[in-house]
């Protein structure tokens, strides 16, 4: 198969799809492998580093969408990338379909075969590709809250940590996932006071036995959630239904009673914001003040890591990757059913229920589509 890997063109994302171990091990198993000239730059990887892995560099974008079968990126297309995607080419990238109708209408109009990292999914319903960028995101989110707290970036000037004869700032965390137990993690280590709610009792007692009580773990409701975020120095959305909007847990009025100069941090935003109030923002303008109150809501965190970021995301992609390559779209899904639930867009069709719901589109199964005839690739086992 022929695999293609432009260069990232989100504003501020250095990430990139695949580091030269995995080219290499793509090649040794037979397939071709096209690089976008300087694509692993902002990740600290070089052109040579992957020719020397026996990858191909191509100096545009559409000369490795042209020529590619399969497209690993990092983000979702942009608009201007609409156009280089063709019929019964295969995307492998994260999606986040479901608050983005015009980009699901685009992959449905060019017949691709989407699969969306954030909802490949194992039997015990945990999101493997997900997870590496999750665990940053947490960790991210308590520094650049912290930051942003500090009276010469706009906040309140409280230290989270506080020193002795002052109260520890206080860091509200809605979800216990893996973005809430990073996040906790790094603002307990700052000494802050912290609490985190969530609908799932086994998580919070997970998380208040494996910190030894030193946070406040409440349920989920909408009263607890007003009580914790309008005393809350740092909010941090860590929510995540699998393939679905983010439900929208702290409303305006919430950040009106907010103490000014606050901070919110949505990490939830890709997924469409857990903050009523909040709207995707970029490095270039990541911020803004609602109400007094700062929101960060940067859709691409952890591409303020990218090299830390591409090891460990291509490192959980790569397996994947591979089997799509050597077995093509049908017999990996058949040999895979993580890989069906990855499976968002197919040749016009979409194939996940979450995403279809909350855009109000019909909703084909990925069984259903199995015998569907797919292009015959090169190199398929």
């Amino acid at each position: 198969m022929i695999i293609g890997v432009p260069k990232e063109i989100k504003s501020g994302e250095h990430r990139v799809a695949i580091v030269p171990a995995g080219a290499r091990a793509l090649v040794e198993q037979g397939h071709k492998v096209l690089v976008q000239r300087s694509a692993g730059e902002g990740s600290g990887i070089s052109d040579e580093e992957y020719v020397q892995a026996g990858a191909e560099v191509r100096e545009s974008a559409p000369d490795v969408f042209n020529e590619a079968e399969l497209i690993l990126k990092v983000k979702e297309p942009l608009p201007q990338e609409y156009g280089l995607l063709h019929e019964e080419q295969v995307l492998f990238t994260y999606l986040h379909l479901a608050p983005a109708l015009e980009l699901t209408q685009a992959l449905l109009r060019n017949k691709i075969i989407a699969f969306a990292y954030e909802t490949v999914q194992l039997e015990d319903g945990s999101l493997p590709l997900l997870t590496p960028m999750s665990e940053i995101a947490g960790k991210l989110s308590i520094q650049v809250g912290a930051h942003y707290l500090q009276k010469e970036n706009g906040g309140s000037g409280i230290l989270l940590g506080g020193v002795p004869g002052t109260e520890a700032g206080r860091v509200v965390i809605l979800g216990a996932g893996t973005v809430g137990a990073n996040a906790a993690r790094v603002a307990l280590g700052m000494c802050a006071s912290v609490t985190i709610l969530d609908i799932d009792l086994n998580k919070l007692r997970y998380l208040k036995d494996i910190f030894d009580n030193n946070l406040t773990a409440l349920v989920s409701n909408s009263s607890n959630i007003e009580s914790a975020v309008i005393n809350a120095d740092l909010v941090v959305g860590a929510v995540l239904i699998s393939g679905a909007r983010a439900p929208r847990l702290v409303t305006k009025d919430m950040i009106s009673k907010m103490r000014k100069g606050s901070v919110i941090v949505d990490i939830a935003v890709d997924q469409g914001g857990c903050v009523e109030t909040a709207v995707p923002t970029s490095f270039d303008n990541p911020t803004f003040i609602v109400d007094g109150v700062i929101h960060y809501c940067v859709a691409n965190m952890p591409g303020a890591v990218p090299r830390t970021s591409t090891l460990a995301l291509t490192s959980a992609t790569f397996p994947y990757a591979l089997k799509i390559a050597n077995l093509g779209c049908q017999e990996a899904l058949r040999s895979d059913s993580s890989l069906g639930k990855g499976l968002n867009v197919f040749k016009g069709k979409v194939t996940n229920k979450p995403v279809a719901d909350c855009l109000g589109l019909e909703w084909v199964p990925p069984e259903a589509l199995l015998d569907s005839p797919v292009k015959r690739l090169p190199y398929q086992l």
